[in-house]
């Protein structure tokens, strides 16, 4: 058998295949990338193993985690952890701590399946507690610089061609705006910076020491920007990205009408991927409402309604023009110009897509 490891730089670095042995509810709450969930216990089992423990201690809690887990059920589990080991010969098992879960599936595997599979030492907890650490080495060693610009001048577009950008948005799967949820869901919190710190672990890998990022706020839709980056993105210098009213318009148009309704019909279905469609429009609205002003929202919202129901009947989707060019002249481009006045001593290059492109390749090329 290969040795259990705790080389997690290896673990990271080279995407090797993950066995999670913990229960779905701990599972859900957080994982790595591609990390697959194999259970040792349900979450009822699991309920059940640890009050025993708190009652009557670990050797109580064995004997009936034994009795849970036996029989038809066990040969299941067998079953899929040997699939897994099989199929993932340079793989890992874990559990939380790389204690008794982590130990005991590797010892049916043996004994029952005939299989030696390794396993992480010190299991997810230590993982976690390395890739915090990346994180964090991270934002002290190496520098950064932010992308900002007013609503639809297509700052991901900028981060997309670049070998050296973080892209929060994409990892938080939103857009970062009010109207920046996508059809499918983000993920939890911790998903979140594990997939963070393993890109920046792999950035770095590579010999990159200056970051890109688009200048976001604390959260991305429900995820929030691990505080040791966020504090420092307050002070970090900063490009700032032009493109005319028009452009904004027409980007927006692509990015929110367009995209995102086709993301919900290849997600649901024509009708109902399109209503869902509507309704998320019509709720990211809603909840700049009290911002807009009563007259504001109305007039917006109406706007939309006419838009919707043209697309619905047609399929064109020029009418969205009408509440998107209103949205950005009087909520988003004020907004975004008090933020730039307030950021305008960090700011070291503005221009359009092109030359703010060059000028970052060009920065990135002298450190």
């Amino acid at each position: 058998m290969r040795d259990d490891t705790a080389d997690f730089r290896d673990i990271f670095l080279n995407d090797r295949p993950l066995m999670d042995a913990r229960a779905p509810i701990e599972f859900s709450k957080g994982a790595f990338p591609g990390a697959v969930n194999r259970p040792l216990m349900n979450d009822v089992e699991r309920q059940k193993v640890g009050t025993c423990y708190k009652q009557h201690g670990q050797q109580a809690a064995l004997a009936l985690g034994r009795q849970l887990v036996s029989g038809r059920l066990k040969e299941e589990r067998i079953k899929a952890w040997a699939a897994f080991a099989q199929a993932h010969p340079d793989g890992y098992l874990y559990c939380f701590r790389g204690g008794l879960r982590s130990q005991l599936v590797q010892q049916w595997l043996r004994d029952e399946a005939g299989i030696a599979y390794p396993r992480v030492l010190g299991g997810y907890k230590a993982m976690r507690g390395y890739l915090i650490e990346v994180m964090e080495q991270a934002v002290q060693q190496a520098s950064f610089v932010l992308v900002g610009g007013l609503t639809g001048t297509g700052k991901t577009e900028v981060l997309m061609q670049l070998d050296n950008s973080l892209d929060l948005e994409g990892l938080a799967n939103h857009r970062g705006s009010s109207f920046g949820k996508r059809a499918t869901p983000q993920p939890s919190q911790i998903d979140f910076e594990n997939a963070l710190s393993i890109r920046l672990l792999k950035l770095r890998e590579r010999g990159v020491g200056t970051f890109v990022m688009e200048d976001e706020a604390r959260l991305i839709g429900r995820c929030s920007i691990p505080l040791p980056l966020h504090h420092g993105m307050q002070a970090f210098p900063l490009v700032w990205l032009e493109d005319s009213f028009e452009g904004r318009v027409e980007r927006i148009l692509r990015d929110y009408v367009v995209d995102l309704g086709a993301e919900f019909v290849a997600e649901r279905g024509e009708e109902e991927g399109f209503a869902a469609f509507a309704d998320r429009l019509r709720e990211s609205l809603v909840n700049i409402r009290k911002r807009l002003g009563g007259d504001r929202y109305r007039g917006l919202s109406e706007l939309l309604e006419q838009a919707l129901a043209e697309q619905a009947r047609s399929g064109a989707v020029d009418l969205h023009r009408g509440w998107i060019e209103g949205l950005l002249a009087d909520y988003y481009d004020p907004m975004y110009a008090y933020q730039r006045a307030s950021k305008a001593e960090r700011i070291e290059f503005a221009g359009t897509q092109g030359a703010v492109v060059d000028y970052l390749r060009e920065r990135h090329a002298q450190f």
